[in-house]
């Protein structure tokens, strides 16, 4: 297979990464690299979707990265999955020798999924600050996202996704939802919420944004996991920046704590969070925009610092977050990028166990199964956003009234811009063009 088939193949699909990310996969599969890496580690606490679709659609898993492989020149592809996925494992060992695929055991902590963390786990180098895996010679790819792209090789289209329902929800569950069902529709089939009052969150504990009922599932959306309002975890995560800044400024004991567990710190990088603690207590009005506290603009945002090692239960990740947004706002230029510094001596014995962290946030109750569904749900409404990527948002190739078929293209890339297609999810009619199409079911 020529190269550039698998990456016209890919962008026609209007594939984006799985994980979270969702940067346009036919850009990123261009680079020419010498291992791609499939992220199978899924370290956000109480996901299922990533080690289930491992264990189901392995052979796909396994075939999607040989492709990449071939795409990309590289001259190894390395599944890396924490060890204690065992049926994951095994049913990947059955096809990885025949593709020419190496498996790597991860341990469980978190964040192992996270780019800078994986690369460095499976191969030993190190990104250097604000750079990106292929910067030493790697390519990740989340497994899910190899599904799509085994699929796109054979000319299907991104319509549809794995999701696991969680949290406070009757019965925990993974279903595969075509893209824009709502998650008034996802709680439902997981058998409504099992408390009164409850937020919602697209993705994990660790990382997930809060999302209305009204919110549709994307390209991008690995989980949806409801809890009660009035939990620890979620006042913690819903208090105001104001509230933070006074904290901070009060009882911040520069302890160093957010720091020594930070994983990019831990990985030579300037990342020190107790610094743009320590200046937000001084600055006339935060977030402070200057010196240390400005590697708020190479922190990866993870969560540790924030709902793990502080003591006095402040938000350093906030912090940085609200540093790295004024950054942007007023185009100040990232000062720390390029520098590889010393790999702590303390690394490995830093390494946050997964099992800890559902502890100490208190979430252990909806720590379960959550088994996959037999069935596609069928939704009679899907609202298709046309931005579910990084890039620009795709321009809408269809107007109200229009009738289309699961996979017919919705929304093309606009001219000379990075971003991704967008396709019908189910056959019905457009009912909507907006930034998002709605689609209403003709069943």
């Amino acid at each position: 297979m020529k190269s550039n088939s698998l990456q016209d193949s890919v962008r026609n699909a209007g594939v984006v990464g799985a994980g979270g990310a969702g940067f346009p996969t036919h850009v990123k599969i261009s680079a020419k690299v010498e291992i791609v890496i499939a992220n199978g580690a899924e370290c956000e606490p109480l996901l299922r979707v990533d080690q289930q679709i491992m264990a189901k659609f392995a052979e796909k898993v396994v075939s999607g990265i040989a492709k990449v492989r071939g795409a990309t020149g590289a001259k190894r592809a390395i599944i890396a999955l924490k060890k204690k996925y065992k049926s994951a494992w095994s049913e990947l060992e059955k096809h990885a020798k025949k593709f020419g695929v190496e498996l790597f055991p991860l341990g469980s902590f978190y964040p192992a999924g996270d780019e800078v963390t994986l690369v460095y786990e499976v191969t030993g180098r190190v990104i250097p600050e604000a750079s990106l895996p292929m910067n030493v010679g790697c390519l990740v790819q989340n497994v899910h996202t190899l599904c799509w792209i085994d699929d796109a090789d054979s000319g299907a289209p991104v319509t549809e996704r794995y999701v696991t329902v969680g949290g406070a929800v009757r019965h925990p569950t993974t279903f595969l939802a075509p893209i824009g069902t709502p998650v008034s529709d996802l709680i439902e089939k997981a058998g409504g919420a099992s408390v009164e009052n409850y937020v919602i969150i697209d993705g994990g504990p660790m990382m997930g944004k809060f999302v209305e009922l009204t919110h549709s599932i994307t390209k991008r959306t690995s989980g949806i996991l409801l809890f009660p309002t009035e939990h620890p975890y979620v006042k913690k995560r819903m208090e105001s920046m104001r509230i933070s800044w006074n904290k901070a400024a009060a009882a911040c004991t520069s302890c160093e704590d957010c720091t020594k567990y930070c994983p990019r710190y831990l990985l030579g990088h300037r990342v020190l969070p107790h610094r743009a603690m320590r200046a937000s207590a001084f600055a006339l009005e935060p977030p402070p925009m200057e010196g240390f506290a400005l590697t708020g603009a190479i922190c990866c945002e993870c969560g540790i610092c924030t709902l793990w090692s502080c003591p006095m239960d402040l938000r350093p990740r906030e912090v940085m977050q609200a540093v790295k947004r004024k950054m942007a706002e007023n185009k100040i230029q990232n000062p720390f990028r390029g520098e590889t510094g010393s790999i702590h001596p303390s690394i490995a014995d830093r390494k946050i166990p997964v099992e800890r962290i559902v502890q100490g946030l208190h979430l252990t109750e909806w720590d379960v199964e959550a088994p996959m569904a037999t069935e596609i749900l069928l939704p009679k409404t899907v609202k298709i956003p046309l931005s579910q990527h990084v890039g620009a948002p795709a321009r809408a190739v269809v107007k109200e009234k229009s009738k289309v078929k699961k996979g017919d293209l919705i929304g093309e890339i606009p001219e000379s811009a990075l971003g991704a297609r967008v396709h019908a999810s189910i056959d019905g009619v457009v009912t909507k063009v907006s930034d998002v199409v709605e689609i209403k079911s003709e069943l």
